[in-house]
C-alpha cells in the first residue's frame, strides 16, 4: 500500500462532516445561473407586448446574458483561482441578486433590461465555475463522482426548472416576477456560503493573465455571437462568416499566447489528454442536443400543439425530472461498466430519443413527444456526469477552476451551436415547404409568414375563414417537417459522438492519481495544518 502525506486538522474533519450541506449550497447557486439562462425565454412575448420590445430587442435580451457569460468564464475562473473561489462566487451571487431586483422592480424599458442582463451574465460567469471548483476540492475521490452527478443533474435540469418557474410566475404576476425569483435564492446562497463553504484558491496562481483574459473574452464573445446570429443572417452570409472566422482567429491567438505564458489562464496542453479533450467534445455535443431540444420543444408545444405559456413549461418539466433521476444513477453504472462504456451508452440513448423525435407525425400527441424527449433527457443525465468527472479528474485539484471554466464553456458553446445549427435546419426546411402555400396570402404578409411559424399564425388569423385554417395547417405541417429533419441531423451527430466516445474516451484520466488529499491543502492557514501519514490501498 503506497503512502502519501496529507494535511489533517479539526478544520478538515469539520468540512468533511458538512460536505453534503456545502454541495446543497453549490447546487442552489448553480440553479440561479441556470434560471437566468432559460427563464426569460418564456417571458419574451409578454415583454414584447408590455414594453414594446422589438424583435431585435428581444434577441438581445437573450443574447446579452449568453454572450457575456460565455466570454467571461475563463477570466472569472482565473480571478477565483487567484483571489479565492468562495469570494468570487459570493460576489457573483450579490451581483446576480441585485441586477435581478433592478430588472424586476425598476427597469421600465428594453434597454434597461438588456443592461441588467449583461450584469447577470457577468455574475453567472463568477458563480458557475466556482461551484464545480469548490466541489472538486471538498469531496474525496471516492465520493466525487456522486457529487458531480448531482451537480450535473442540476446543470442539465435547471433550464427546464427555470422555464417552469417563469411560466408559473407569468400566469399569476407581472413580468417583473420572472426576474425577482432569483433574488431570494441569491440572498440565501450568500448567507449559506458564508456559514458553510470553505475558502480555497490556487497557491501557485501568480498575477492576472491580462492578454489571455482579453483574447479569450473577445474570441468567445465573437464566436458565440456569430453562432447565435447565423440563423438570422444565414450560414453563407458575410456577417456569419466574418464573425465565426474572427472568433476562431482570436481563440487561435489565445491558444498561442497561453502556450507561451509563464502562468497561463488555461493550460491548452490539457486538450491533448483524451480524458480532457474527448470529454470536452462529448459535453459540447450533449448540450448541442439539449439546447436544440429546448429551442424546438417550446415552439412545438405553443405553436403546433396550442399550449399556453405555463402549460408549455409544465409539459417540458419531465426533461428536468428525467435528467435529475438519471444523473445519480451514472456512478453505479461507471463502477460496473467503466466511464467509456457508460458515456457511450448514454449518448446512444440520446441518439435513440432524438430518432424518436424525428419520427413524430405532423399532429403529434403529448405521449409521443414525452417518450422521445424523456429518452433523450435520460441519456443526457447518464452521459453528463462521468464526462464532467473525467474532465475534472484530468486537472490538478489546485487548478480546478481551469477545468471548471472549460467544462462550462463547452456547455455554452454547445448550446449556442445546437440552437444555431438545428434552428437553421428547421428554418430552411420550413421556408421551402411553406412556399407553395404562400399564394393564399396578401403579398405584404408572405415574407413574415415564410420566416417563422409564429408569423404564419398571425397571417392565418388575419386571413380568417376556411382559407386561414387551411394555411395554418399547411404551415404547421411545414414546421413539423423542419423539426423532423433537424432531429435526424441531431441523431446522426449524437450517434457519431457515441461511437467516438466508445473508441477514444478513457475510463480514467491520464494522470488520475489513485491517492490524493481529500481536501484541498490550501483551504487552511499553514499553522493549522498537521501533517500525517495516510495509508490507502492502491
Amino acid at each position: 500500500m503506497p503512502a502519501i502525506t496529507s494535511f489533517r486538522s479539526p478544520h478538515t474533519a469539520d468540512i468533511m462532516h458538512r460536505r453534503w450541506l456545502i454541495l446543497a449550497v453549490l447546487c442552489t447557486s448553480l440553479l440561479i445561473v441556470m434560471l437566468g439562462n432559460t427563464a426569460l425565454n418564456v417571458a419574451l412575448p409578454t415583454l414584447a407586448r408590455d414594453l414594446g420590445a422589438s424583435a431585435s430587442a428581444q434577441q438581445w435580451l437573450v443574447d446579452a446574458y449568453s454572450l457575456v457569460f460565455a466570454g467571461l468564464l475563463f477570466t472569472m475562473s482565473s480571478l477565483g483561482e487567484r483571489f479565492g473561489r468562495k469570494g468570487i462566487m459570493q460576489l457573483g451571487l450579490a451581483l446576480f441578486g441585485a441586477s435581478s431586483l433592478y430588472a424586476g422592480v425598476l427597469a421600465n424599458s428594453a434597454g434597461q433590461l438588456i443592461a441588467a442582463r449583461v450584469v447577470m451574465g457577468a455574475a453567472g460567469a463568477m458563480i458557475m465555475p466556482a461551484t464545480l471548483s469548490i466541489l472538486t476540492n471538498v469531496f474525496p475521490r471516492e465520493e466525487r463522482a456522486k457529487a458531480v452527478a448531482i451537480w450535473s443533474g442540476v446543470a442539465g435540469g435547471g433550464g427546464a426548472i427555470g422555464m417552469l418557474l417563469s411560466g408559473f410566475m407569468l400566469e399569476h404576476f407581472a413580468w417583473g416576477s420572472v426576474f425577482l425569483v432569483a433574488t431570494p435564492f441569491a440572498a440565501l446562497s450568500i448567507v449559506a456560503a458564508a456559514l458553510l463553504v470553505p475558502t480555497s484558491r490556487d497557491p501557485e496562481q501568480g498575477g492576472i493573465d491580462f492578454p489571455g483574459a482579453l483574447l479569450s473574452t473577445a474570441g468567445l464573445v465573437t464566436l458565440v455571437y456569430g453562432l447565435i446570429e447565423a440563423p438570422t443572417h444565414g450560414w453563407g452570409s458575410i456577417e456569419t462568416f466574418g464573425l465565426v472566422v474572427m472568433g476562431l482567429a482570436l481563440l487561435v491567438a489565445f491558444t498561442w499566447w497561453e502556450r507561451r505564458a509563464a502562468q497561463p489562464m488555461l493550460d491548452v496542453r490539457l486538450f491533448s489528454k483524451p480524458a480532457f479533450g474527448v470529454s470536452a467534445i462529448a459535453l459540447t455535443l450533449v448540450f448541442f442536443t439539449l439546447m436544440g431540444l429546448f429551442f424546438s420543444i417550446a415552439q412545438l408545444f405553443q405553436l403546433v400543439m396550442g399550449y399556453g405559456t405555463f402549460s408549455s413549461a409544465l409539459h417540458m418539466a419531465p426533461i428536468a425530472l428525467f435528467m435529475m433521476v438519471a444523473a445519480p444513477l451514472s456512478p453505479g453504472l461507471v463502477d460496473r461498466f467503466g466511464k467509456r462504456r457508460t458515456v457511450a451508452a448514454g449518448l446512444a440513448i440520446v441518439a435513440a430519443g432524438t430518432a424518436m423525435m424525428a419520427a413524430l407525425p405532423s399532429a403529434p400527441s403529448y405521449g409521443a413527444v414525452l417518450l422521445g424527449m424523456g429518452v433523450m433527457a435520460f441519456g443526457m443525465g447518464i452521459a453528463m456526469s462521468p464526462t464532467t468527472d473525467l474532465l475534472m479528474s484530468a486537472v490538478p485539484a489546485t487548478k480546478a477552476g481551469m477545468g471548471s471554466a472549460t467544462n462550462d464553456t463547452t456547455r455554452e458553446l454547445g448550446g449556442a451551436l445546437g440552437v444555431a445549427v438545428l434552428g437553421s435546419v428547421m428554418a430552411s426546411r420550413y421556408t421551402s415547404q411553406i412556399a407553395s402555400s404562400l399564394g393564399a396570402l396578401p403579398a405584404s404578409a408572405r415574407s413574415t409568414a415564410s420566416s417563422s411559424l409564429g408569423g404564419a399564425s398571425v397571417a392565418a388569423r388575419n386571413l380568417g375563414g376556411t382559407a386561414g385554417e387551411q394555411f395554418l395547417e399547411a404551415a404547421r405541417q411545414a414546421w413539423m417537417s423542419g423539426l423532423r429533419l433537424a432531429m435526424v441531423v441531431g441523431a446522426i451527430i449524437i450517434a457519431g459522438s457515441a461511437l467516438f466516445a466508445f473508441v477514444a474516451l478513457p475510463d480514467r484520466a491520464d494522470d488520475d492519481p489513485a491517492i490524493e488529499p481529500a481536501i484541498d491543502a490550501d483551504l487552511f492557514d499553514p499553522s493549522e495544518r498537521e501533517p500525517q501519514l495516510v495509508l490507502i490501498d492502491s
